[in-house]
């Protein structure tokens, strides 16, 4: 249903450019909540995204930002107490910010109950809480610390690889014929990519996988502290370091891949130099996700989420640059942080390509 609107909004911009990773923002969130909480949290609104959304965009890139700073109290922990960074006065300002945010949410749900509600993720969670029968289980706090853990790592992360995807996609014409070719022979021009389409697209799981080698959602995982003291390849990992992999560095290692800088999605296809290699954890080359017991819980969901908005994009859009930019002018350059932004948001013209019924709100 997501995808369906998103579609419909691209298409009713009436060739205008958009940002698109706003909308794809917006688009991952409300998939999210569709799950969490049983319905969508933003529209699209009349100028192509909802103002709540921007909001809660930029809270989500601000969290992602000091979670990735260098802050000189992890490093020198003496000197911890003096927030040299201004880190922890960021983040006490933005733990506000989200409680506001969270609180509205858990209200809003706990005043429309109904039956639909019972097998929503949220609706468990509050079944959770402390009672005065059961003792302590899950207090208000932890509510919202799981939700915001959901929120963050599974709207920001999304929508940014898209948003890279189709940067890439434009960027290299080839392959956006390619990519297209594949898909009109599969789904045609008469309907939407499904779900069920995905396993025929190889060449779309390709350009998924590139994507994702190229600019992983998080360039240096998520920090792990070591329990024991231990030595792995003559390294010795004393207790309690706090590691990090460097998953962007992995992605690029000229000794892995051939022309390790350009987007080639051909090298994951049977037969290329990385066919066979997935995504998913089991091939350490490519590792968006992690890997092993604490591998990325929602690696499923984003997967799917991923390849199905870059399928439907490439297929039911022409897309040209703001202004005419040349695509091999582009901006590549990405931002610091947790996650791996766009450092310029992809501005473009959608142009609708496909049968006219498939854009407008009575469509099945």
């Amino acid at each position: 249903k997501e995808v369906k609107k998103l579609t419909r909004n691209l298409a009713s911009s009436d060739s205008k450019a958009v940002k698109l990773g706003q909308l794809l923002n917006v688009c991952a969130t409300n998939t999210l909540t569709r799950i969490m909480i049983g319905r969508r949290v933003f529209d699209y609104g009349s100028s192509g995204w909802d103002p709540k959304a921007d909001e809660f965009k930029s809270m989500v890139v601000e969290l992602m930002k000091l979670s990735g700073v260098f802050n000189i109290g992890d490093f020198i922990p003496f000197l911890d107490w003096l927030d040299l960074n201004g880190v922890k006065a960021k983040a006490k300002k933005l733990r506000k910010r989200f409680n506001a945010f969270l609180t509205s949410i858990i209200e809003e749900h706990q005043i429309s109950k109904n039956e639909k509600h019972q097998n929503i993720y949220l609706t468990t969670l509050l079944s959770l809480k402390d009672t005065p029968q059961e003792g302590c289980k899950l207090s208000d706090e932890e509510v919202k610390a799981i939700l915001l853990n959901m929120f963050g790592a599974g709207t920001d992360t999304p929508s940014s690889t898209i948003e890279w995807a189709m940067a890439e996609l434009i960027r290299n014409p080839r392959s956006m014929v390619r990519v297209r070719q594949e898909i009109d022979s599969v789904v045609g021009e008469d309907r939407l990519v499904t779900e069920l389409d995905l396993p025929h697209l190889p060449y779309l799981q390709a350009v998924v996988k590139e994507t994702f080698r190229l600019h992983p959602p998080t360039p240096l995982s998520i920090p792990r502290i070591s329990e024991e003291s231990c030595e792995i390849f003559g390294y010795h990992i004393p207790k309690g370091a706090t590691l990090l992999v460097n998953v962007w560095a992995i992605g690029r290692d000229p000794k892995e891949w051939s022309d390790p800088l350009e987007f080639k999605p051909e090298r994951f296809l049977l037969g290329g130099e990385k066919g066979g290699v997935d995504v998913k954890g089991n091939n350490f080359e490519v590792i968006p996700f992690g890997a092993g017991r604490r591998i990325c819980a929602g690696m499923s969901l984003g997967l799917v989420e991923v390849q199905l908005l870059t399928a439907t994009l490439a297929h039911a859009f022409d897309w040209e640059l703001e202004n005419g930019l040349d695509p091999k002018s582009l901006n590549m350059d990405e931002a610091y942080g947790l996650t791996l932004q766009r450092a310029v948001p992809l501005s473009v013209h959608p142009r609708p390509r496909l049968s006219h019924h498939l854009y407008s709100s009575s469509s099945p």
